[in-house]
């Protein structure tokens, strides 16, 4: 059956001739596709797998007016419009009749399957399948090309080598599975080590963290010398470098009971203090979280100085960076040198009381654990300091809003103890609600 577009009857013919179906190389149906083969492939795998793999410009015609969704049995109504056959039947099945594109009543409630649209649809999918595939097909040859190349180079050569296999990588799925498949995330960490220099370690490391890798990778590349070698260029890299060292070091740590070095957290903390990358402030606060998590690391974070950066930084955090570091702050409040530091911090309860309801439940979680830590070192010193803060009227909210119970008894916890360590006037004052606590 003809399908009408614009008053014109358009078949196979006209739609490649004319170019309805897009030009610019993207919509015109490839000549040496046959069409026995093309009938053979399954209309519906292949759009889905063109749809995870790349962003796939398809003609409007192919478009189901109903869902937006490319048409895989189409069918056309007595008006002329054309609809997926399930969802113009759903339609139908909620008492509609009409057309749901122009809203006409229709005389007849039949739907005629729309062969010639489906083999249209069914041609222009196969031409761009039969690409992609050759295309990754291409893809996953120059991998393994590389990967050759790599086992017989050295110095200059095998930098732009990895710089060509990175490169390719990033852009092709496929082209990441070729490189596990073949050996080749344990060929690129033998690449890591002492001698190694630091223009292909980082290279090596940006193409390591983009793979999927397995136990017995991790634990190769947890070696103390191919660790230390992730330092010095995390130390000395550039930004891009910096984050991918930071990131490949999370999937290492993750679960790991390695100690990182100093040197490594003083690198971590740089990066999350470079305010003009936030990128490198989220994943070096990724890997502050793992590593603080572990308790003979918590007073390293604090000897360089931890806990102050992250203080000074609370205000320049956006929601998830707020999360992890109100994360890290309250693991380092429950070690004493950490709850002093963060005593000696000035801003440590400006900062955090302004939180208090700001970002989410979790992070009001944090931050009362924190305070309460930071109020009991010096009760009545820091009750004040806390209060003029505007503490006691936020606690009133977080006991009035619908948050956890475990919260309101944390709150109403801390706001008692507020009320024990501070003169009664400047409290109910600065609560703002002297009847409801009279």
């Amino acid at each position: 059956m003809p399908m009408y577009t614009g008053g014109q009857v358009l078949d196979l013919e006209t739609a490649v001739k004319d170019g309805i179906l897009g030009g610019g190389g993207g919509g015109v149906i490839c000549s040496d596709v046959t069409t026995p083969n093309l009938v053979k492939l399954d209309l519906k795998k292949m759009i889905e797998q063109l749809d995870s793999i790349e962003e796939v410009d398809v003609p409007a015609v192919f478009i189901c007016p109903i869902s937006l969704e490319p048409m895989q049995d189409p069918v056309t109504l007595c008006t002329g419009q054309t609809y997926e056959r399930s969802n113009i039947l759903r339609w139908f099945s909620l008492g509609h009749f009409t057309c749901p594109t122009t809203m006409q009543e229709l005389w007849d409630d039949s739907v005629t399957p729309n062969s010639t649209l489906y083999h249209l649809i069914q041609t222009w999918f196969s031409q761009k399948y039969f690409i992609m595939k050759k295309r990754s097909e291409d893809v996953q040859g120059r991998c393994l090309e590389l990967l050759e190349t790599l086992k017989k180079v050295k110095g200059q050569t095998r930098v732009q080598t990895l710089k060509e296999l990175r490169k390719t990588v990033a852009t092709h799925e496929s082209a990441k599975k070729t490189v596990v498949d073949n050996g080749g995330v344990s060929f690129i960490s033998s690449l890591l080590g002492p001698f190694t220099s630091h223009s292909v370690g980082s290279e090596a490391i940006a193409i390591l963290v983009s793979l999927e890798l397995n136990s017995d990778c991790i634990a190769n590349l947890l070696q103390p010398n191919k660790i230390s070698l992730m330092v010095d260029v995390l130390n000395d890299g550039s930004t891009e470098t910096k984050i991918n060292c930071v990131r490949l070091m999370e999937t290492l740590f993750n679960g790991s009971k390695t100690v990182p070095s100093l040197s490594l957290l003083v690198g971590v903390l740089r990066l999350v203090k470079n305010r003009r990358h936030p990128p490198g402030i989220l994943a070096g606060l990724r890997l502050l979280k793992i590593i603080s998590s572990q308790q003979s690391l918590g007073n390293s974070i604090i000897s360089i100085g931890g806990v102050q950066h992250l203080v000074e930084m609370l205000p320049q955090f956006n929601s998830e960076c707020l999360e992890l570091s109100l994360y890290v702050l309250e693991i380092l409040s429950l070690i004493p040198e950490g709850a002093l530091a963060l005593k000696n911090c000035a801003n440590t309860i400006p900062n955090l009381v302004k939180l208090l309801m700001k970002v989410s439940e979790n992070s009001t979680r944090h931050v009362l654990s924190i305070l309460s830590e930071v109020c009991n070192l010096s009760a009545q010193e820091f009750t004040v300091i806390a209060v003029n803060a505007g503490l006691a009227a936020k606690l009133l909210l977080v006991i009035q809003s619908g948050c956890s119970p475990v919260l309101k008894q944390r709150s109403a916890e801390l706001l008692k103890f507020c009320s024990l360590n501070c003169k009664s006037t400047i409290f109910i004052s600065k609560c703002k609600l002297t009847s409801t606590l009279h």
